[in-house]
């Protein structure tokens, strides 16, 4: 119930992005085990405002804050936990259809023999959806794996 009234205070674009949030975590989760990475990717950018290859000019980073605080307290009430996979691409694509052009960005370790990966949407310089420092503890792959204008 409580849960329900802290919805409910949300002003209608919130509710409709936490409703959007919820189906495209959904959505990420089923197609990148279906179709994996590029064939999700390629499916979202279909969808979000660079479809064409011009790219808006770079929205205020508090918009992207928001976005992501949004889609943290949506991830908090899901029947399963999403990988910071499923996060940062749902945040990238949420970015996009408002004309965001942020960058999915991916790193590796190898911690106690594991291999290891991370996932980080990153606007300019700024990380919008990782906590603290976590995604320092990652050597990022050269280059943006996903951005908008390709």
């Amino acid at each position: 119930m409580r849960i329900w009234r802290g919805y409910r205070r949300l002003d209608r674009d919130d509710r409709r992005l936490s409703a959007q949030t919820a189906a495209a975590f959904l959505a990420a989760r089923v197609g990148l085990r279906l179709a994996g990475l590029q064939r999700c990717r390629a499916l979202m950018k279909r969808q979000t405002l660079f479809r064409n290859g011009t790219v808006a000019a770079l929205l205020p980073v508090e918009v992207g804050r928001h976005v992501a605080a949004i889609q943290e307290a949506v991830s908090r009430h899901l029947l399963w936990q999403p990988t910071c996979l499923e996060r940062s691409l749902v945040l990238w694509w949420q970015l996009g259809r408002r004309g965001i052009a942020a960058e999915l960005r991916i790193g590796a370790r190898k911690e106690a023999g594991r291999f290891e990966a991370h996932a980080w949407v990153e606007l300019g310089n700024v990380v919008l959806n990782d906590s603290g420092e976590t995604h320092m503890h990652y050597a990022p792959f050269d280059g943006s794996i996903l951005t908008l204008e390709t």
